[in-house]
């Protein structure tokens, strides 16, 4: 089945909110084998909206929209929707009286321009929604489904679970599309994209690369009659990923590098600590995004100057020596993390962020150290010449780097 999701709002199109309506709404359609070809966004103008609405219907065989019905003159869904299947607004007696309930259990009068959330065409049936004023709408018509759904997230999120997808999934069958996130870290897009290029022309478990935050993920979707067939699938496919990425790959689906290291320190009953330098305090702040880091984590220390390594106990002569961005440096950073913090492992990052660059090292060069108090892993990283750039990627390469050495960690 061809599906469009059609988000009505002035305010999206000002960037005044994120339409997090169809991003949900586009998660949820492959677990019915639905295929999401088209995502429109339309503000509130009755003219604009018919036409989004008649070119969906015609080239779609289920469109769902979200937002426009409330009771205010530039909610217009309803409107459009009528006008487009050329059906008449009338008020149903039902939802009317459903709405004058509503606000009476609550002891507020029911001002009379919520009466058009009473309203209805023919073809449509209302849907119920508990958490609000504004049903939905269920309109069959000619083998084809238009849904529309509130847009207040909690009234569409629950409609969507309570109501729709259950019905869909009764009127659709059991075919199903099942999609697999493989993350990896240290490696480009199209270092990656032609590596696994033998697979990119399968139709059946499909194949598509995608550059994030967090390095390079693969999204494996498959369809089959069963969940568990397409599972299968999948694994099959995942199988021969893996014997080419090898250990770039760190996680999948919704994992993040921090919950994987967290993870990995409850298993193994060790604490963590940071001294950092050019990150700023990122690493320690991504750490502890996690619930429960406060199981593990020791703390982080801040040492953005020489001063400040050298107060906290780095070796002067190491950074006369060497320099402060130098592999001998964060390792020192990362031995004094974890005695002074009484951590198992301490981590050490430092480099240079920019503006401009230190000690003749160009923007972007960071060095990273992890000190499990028997040996220390050091690694070096060139990112590209942005501040932020450079913070982020040092951060996720140190989170990296320590999941490897806790893999290997007995």
């Amino acid at each position: 089945m061809k599906a469009e999701i059609i988000s009505v709002g002035t305010e999206i199109l000002l960037g005044q909110i994120t339409d997090t309506n169809a991003s949900y709404l586009a998660s949820k359609l492959p677990e019915l084998g639905i295929d999401l070809l088209w995502v429109t966004q339309v503000g509130d103008n009755l003219g604009r909206l018919r036409d989004c609405l008649e070119r969906a219907w015609n080239r779609s065989e289920l469109v769902l929209t979200t937002g426009g019905l409330g009771p205010t003159e530039d909610d217009l869904t309803r409107e459009g929707i009528a006008e487009m299947m050329e059906e008449e607004l009338r008020v149903d007696p039902e939802l009317e009286r459903g709405l004058r309930e509503f606000f009476s259990v609550r002891s507020f009068p029911m001002p009379e321009s919520n009466i058009k959330q009473a309203t209805i065409i023919p073809s449509a049936k209302a849907i119920p929604n508990p958490r609000g004023t504004a049903p939905g709408w269920w309109v069959e018509r000619g083998g084809k489904l238009l849904i529309a759904i509130p847009g207040p997230p909690s009234e569409m999120q629950r409609m969507w679970e309570k109501e729709v997808s259950g019905r869909l999934r009764e009127r659709l069958g059991h075919e199903i599309i099942l999609s697999r996130t493989i993350k990896t870290l240290l490696m480009a897009e199209s270092a990656v994209d032609e590596m696994v290029s033998p697979f990119l022309s399968s139709t059946n478990p499909t194949l598509a690369v995608y550059a994030k935050p967090d390095g390079i993920h693969l999204r494996l979707t498959a369809k089959a009659g069963s969940k568990e067939e397409a599972e299968e699938m999948i694994a099959r496919r995942e199988d021969d990923m893996g014997s080419i990425l090898g250990e770039s790959t760190w996680g999948h689906d919704d994992e993040t590098l921090e919950s994987v290291v967290g993870t990995l320190l409850v298993e193994k009953g060790l604490t963590l600590a940071t001294m950092e330098s050019c990150t700023g305090g990122l690493l320690a702040n991504t750490i502890t995004d996690v619930p429960g880091s406060s199981n593990y984590f020791k703390g982080g220390l801040v040492a953005y100057t020489n001063e400040a390594k050298i107060s906290y106990g780095v070796d002067a002569m190491l950074i006369a020596t060497h320099g402060a961005v130098s592999p001998e440096v964060a390792g020192d950073m990362a031995e004094v993390a974890r005695l002074r913090l009484g951590a198992d492992i301490g981590v050490g990052i430092t480099g240079v962020a920019g503006p401009t660059p230190v000690e003749d090292k160009p923007i972007g060069t960071a060095h990273i150290a992890i000190d499990d108090g028997r040996e220390k892993r050091l690694v070096f990283g060139i990112y590209p010449p942005l501040r932020h750039e450079v913070k982020r990627r040092a951060t996720y390469h140190a989170l990296f780097e320590l999941r490897r050495t806790l893999l290997s960690t007995r």
